[in-house]
Formats: C-alpha cells, structure tokens, sequence
C-alpha cells in the first residue's frame, strides 16, 4: 500500500519491533507510516486507535483486516479468543471507520480470510469457524455501502510461507498445491492491491492458493 502511495498505519499488539521495522522500511522508501498499538480484539481500544489515526494520517480511505491467530483446538477458552482476534475485531474496525468512507462516499475495506473458510483446513474447528463468518460479515457489509461508494471484499489465502504457515510447511503442504510452492506475503498483498483499485468489485472473495482450491 505504501508503494501505491497511501499513508500507511501500522497496527500490533505486542510486537513492537516488528511493527517499527515496517514503518521504517516504508519512511526510508520515502513513504509516510506510523506504528499504533491496539487490541483490535477490544471495542474501546479499536475506536481510540480510529482516533489516533485520524489525527495523525487524516481521512482513512481504507481498511485492511487482517489480525490473526491460529490456534489448534483446544476448548472454549481458545474457541472464544480466536472469534475474537479473527472475526470480531473485523466487526470492530469496520464499525469504527466506515462512518467515515460513507460520508465522503468513497471507500475500501479488506479482509484477509483463508482457504480454511470453505474446507476441512489443517489448524482447527475454531479457526474454520473465524474465517467462514468473516466471509459472512464481508457479504453483509458489501450489500449493505455499495450505495455509499464503499466496497467490501475478502482475500483469502491458501498456505502462505510466513511465520503463521510454518508447520504446514513442515508437514510438507507444498507437495499437495499444483503449482508447486507455498504463497508468498507479496501474493496476497497483489490480490489485496487489485481489489482496492477495481470499484466494480465488492461482496467477492479472491482465492489465493495456488490451485490448492477452487472457490
């Protein structure tokens, strides 16, 4: 996004470092960024991150959900914390900053789901149960903006070579996806880009497997 020009805020929730390092990448490209901490999983900690944006990047033309855990299954307390992170805090960022793309009548707002939302996946019941209703919630909001200028879509990515699909790399996934690597960051970044840039598409969601599925 920083490439294509947008001001980019970068958001965590523990990982400090990690969040410095991008913004870092992005100001030594010329680019302009900030780091914000914030629980998106939390109401009151989502609308104060909406605040502190606003103020320090302007307007926010688009939106980005991709907060993530996965987390084998292991009772309620897992279940409740990974609807949370996954689903939730989609629900909670959208509410927070779609007053504003509807006022100005444009917008864009993307969430990143995952081959997991149609198929048995490899991590657990709670995390397919995340990514299915995150593909709910993105239909639901593209029905209900289209008039507003405001567009809704889902990428979902197949096993994607980050820290989060280490183990399905391990467990040698790579021999099961037909064009014979894992996905890559920049991969779901494209797919992310192109929606943004179309207005023709909302309520979609773009598979990014490699042909491990076809939606």
């Amino acid at each position: 996004m920083a490439e294509c020009g947008a001001a980019v805020a970068v958001n965590f929730r523990t990982r400090a470092e990690e969040a410095d390092a991008v913004v870092e990448r992005i100001r030594s490209a010329g680019g302009h960024a900030i780091a914000i901490r914030a629980d998106v999983s939390l109401g009151a900690e989502v609308f104060g991150l909406a605040e502190r944006v606003a103020r320090d990047l302007g307007p926010i033309d688009i939106l980005i959900n991709n907060a993530g855990v996965a987390i084998a299954d292991a009772g309620e307390e897992t279940f409740d914390r990974t609807l949370a992170t996954n689903l939730k805090s989609a629900y909670l960022c959208t509410e927070a900053f779609l007053p504003g793309m509807r006022a100005r009548q444009w917008g864009r707002i993307v969430n990143i789901s995952s081959v997991a939302a149609r198929g048995a996946g490899a991590v657990g019941v709670a995390y397919n149960a995340s990514k299915a209703g995150l593909e709910g919630l993105t239909q639901g909001y593209a029905a209900r903006v289209a008039k507003d200028g405001v567009t809704v879509n889902a990428v979902a990515p197949g096993p994607t070579d980050t820290e989060m699909g280490g183990p399905l790399k391990a467990q040698g996934v790579v021999a099961r996806i037909p064009v014979g690597r894992m996905g890559r960051a920049e991969d779901v970044a494209e797919a992310t880009v192109l929606v943004i840039g179309n207005a023709f598409i909302t309520g979609q969601t773009i598979a990014v497997n490699g042909g491990l599925a076809f939606l």
